[in-house]
Order: structure tokens, then sequence, then C-alpha cells
């Protein structure tokens, strides 16, 4: 049985790549979640007219990799003390969220995050947010796979 867990982090594309890599994960899939607009699309987005975040939903199966294990990956593949932003990209569509899908997620993510905080790591305050799941859109076809398609290498 497998379960879900949604991550936003930046530019979409790196983070699908990052976590296809991870065994135990059996699907990512790119696309937006944490917005007020039904079937947003890339463009609505992008002009930050909708308040989503690009997201990748990631299908794990949890006898492989454990939510923890993809929440830490999570914290690995960007800079969470970025706000709205990540790199180059910036608006509140690349915000650095994790959607939980149930109570469980909620707490292993808030847990996740205080122990990096409290690590004193990063000399500014970890911006993540931690949001109930919402309905996730996929992205245009398009954007599935992009890099990998395109031979390319993930920036992250």
């Amino acid at each position: 049985m497998t379960e879900k867990a949604t991550f936003g982090a930046g530019c979409f594309w790196g983070v699908e790549m990052r976590f296809r890599e991870l065994d135990g994960v059996v699907e990512a899939r790119v696309g937006y979640m944490g917005g007020e607009v039904d079937n947003p699309t890339y463009e609505q987005v992008c002009r930050d007219d909708t308040g989503h975040a690009e997201v990748c939903e990631v299908t794990f199966d949890p006898q492989r990799i454990s939510y923890e294990s993809l929440v830490r990956a999570f914290f690995e593949l960007h800079d969470p003390t970025q706000v709205n932003r990540q790199g180059p990209d910036v608006g509140r569509q690349y915000r650095s969220v994790i959607f939980s899908h149930d109570a469980e997620q909620e707490a292993v993510a808030a847990r996740v995050k205080a122990e990096l905080e409290a690590t004193g790591r990063f000399s500014r305050p970890v911006a993540t947010a931690v949001e109930p799941a919402g309905t996730f859109w996929q992205a245009e076809d398009y954007h599935q796979q992009y890099l990998a398609r395109r031979g390319g290498s993930c920036a992250l």
C-alpha cells in the first residue's frame, strides 16, 4: 500500500527529479497546491494570480522509505530559510512548504523542522511552512519529468 507526500521547494522540475532518485518512491509528479483557484494553469501560477505553490506529489512505499526520510530529503534539496523564493526563482509559488496529508505527517514534518532549527545549521530561521494538503492540481504534461526528458541535471 502506498502513501502520498507533497512538497514545495522552488521550481518543481528539480524537486521531482531528486525525489524520483530515492529508493521507495513509486511515482513523483509535479503540480500546484495551496491556492484559491480551481484548475490553475502554469501561466496563472507563475504570475502569482492563484496563491498556489509549485509542488511535487510523491507516491511512496512506506515499507521501503519512511515519510520522515522524505521530509529529511526535502530539507536537504533546497534552502529552507528563503522566503517565497529559491535561488533566482522569486514569488509565493516558489515557497518552501510541506503539505501534510494527515495528523501523523504534520507531526513528523513539524518535529523534523524543529530539529533542523535547533541544530543552528542556518544563520536564518527555517521558513518552511507546514500546512494541511489541499487539492493537488497536476501540472501540464510538458512539465512532467521535464529535466529527465531533456537530459538535464538537477540544479538543486
